[in-house]
């Protein structure tokens, strides 16, 4: 039995409920931590409802830099999208949470940490790689996998039996995951994947129906596949992606509706708004495109893949994801530059794009002047290309 148990805690239902229940369960201590990722809660309000269920304390960290400098923008630089769409807000949160949620068992003493993911998704797996990872000696206790209920119905009704307030109702009982880079609706009428969302369910972003009629322009400066600049203006990396979350937002840019593959086997329904981290991932891939050479590119673009399943699945602290970043950071070296995009209507449009380190070269593409390329030497290279090919032609048709 521990001894101590930390609770990664959000103050909605599930872990109001777990907090409750591992009171009761285990007899001890339970520490509440929650991390500041930019879900903008009312702290306050957390800390009080967590005292009130019964937490012996709450610690609440500001994790919002490292979460954008250090998980964001590692995958803005892979061009990491699950299955070429999700860009994996919850995905690449749930590391650093759990990492900080270790650190914080080690500083209030405790033997054991607990989550509030369900046994069906992905998070579970997310939270104990990092933990076996990082802490293999703490005790993981994970009570969706443990106790008798099936379901958040059951959960309302345990809640309300305890006295505790809880932000989700019967009517909406939509699960929402936020962060600085996207918000996630599952659960409720969304489950079914034919019915359409309901517009007054997002948050981040317009409908494109209701977005300007006029489109906008903006800039963006990379160095080395960093993004520090929105129109000539330098930004924090929180503060950047603030920004182009507000620009995306107002013209109905990030939205996406896919039913994915978790790690464990299922299909799921989720709808994603990731307006600023949609312009960042199409403005980064134009400049590659303009700094990287082909081999290069095309080697990195092989791996993208298998870096966005290492991150959906977990493994964000393991060795085959320490060598592909370090594959990643080099490929960056030379993604310095700004890039000109057009807003519309849902819509992000690269219409410019330069380089000091540029490999474009006008004189070379140009069909208007020779720039040193000598089309002749094109005769041997097709000649050269096209020899397998005859070779296979020679052994007669196959028809």
């Amino acid at each position: 039995m521990p001894k101590k148990i930390v609770l990664a805690y959000s103050g909605g239902l599930d872990t109001s409920v777990i907090l409750r229940w591992l009171l009761e369960r285990y007899q001890c201590p339970v520490v509440a931590f929650c991390a500041d990722v930019g879900q903008e809660e009312d702290w306050e309000e957390v800390r009080q409802r967590a005292l009130a269920v019964g937490a012996e304390d709450i610690v609440i960290r500001d994790l919002r830099e490292e979460f954008v400098s250090e998980f964001v923008f590692t995958a803005i630089k892979a061009n990491a999208a699950y299955e070429g769409w999700y860009l994996m807000g919850t995905s690449l949160a749930r590391p650093l949470i759990a990492r900080e949620q270790v650190r914080v068992a080690r500083e209030v003493g405790a033997d054991a940490v607990a989550h509030g993911a369900t046994g069906k998704g992905n998070d579970q797996v997310r939270f104990e790689l990092t933990y076996a990872a990082l802490a293999p000696d703490l005790e993981v206790i994970a009570p969706w996998r443990e106790w008798e209920f099936e379901g958040r119905k059951d959960l309302l009704r345990f809640a309300e039996a305890h006295g505790i307030p809880v932000p989700v109702t019967r009517e909406k009982p939509y699960s929402i995951d936020a962060n600085l880079f996207h918000i996630s609706y599952e659960g409720g009428i969304l489950e079914d994947p034919w019915a359409e969302p309901p517009e007054d369910m997002f948050r981040l972003t317009v409908s494109p129906e209701a977005a300007p009629d006029k489109p906008e322009y903006l800039e963006i400066d990379f160095e080395r596949g960093v993004p520090v600049a929105v129109n000539g203006e330098r930004l924090s990396p929180v503060e950047l992606l603030i920004r182009l979350n507000r620009i995306g937002g107002r013209h109905g840019v990030g939205r996406v509706d896919m039913v994915e593959n978790r790690f464990v086997g299922l299909k799921s329904r989720g709808i994603y708004e990731t307006p600023g981290g949609t312009i960042l991932h199409v403005a980064h891939r134009a400049l590659e495109h303009l700094t990287l050479d082909r081999e290069v590119l095309h080697l990195r673009d092989s791996l993208i893949p298998r870096f966005a399943e290492l991150i959906y699945y977990g493994f964000w602290f393991s060795p085959e994801m320490e060598a592909l970043r370090a594959f990643i950071e080099e490929t960056q070296k030379n993604v310095t530059g700004t890039v000109r995009l057009k807003l519309y209507k849902g819509n992000v449009m690269v219409v410019g794009r330069k380089s000091p380190v540029s490999l474009y070269r006008e004189d070379l593409a140009s069909f208007d002047q020779a720039g040193g390329y000598d089309q002749k030497d094109a005769h041997g290279f097709i000649r050269l290309q096209a020899l397998r090919l005859k070779v296979w032609a020679s052994r007669g048709s196959k028809a």
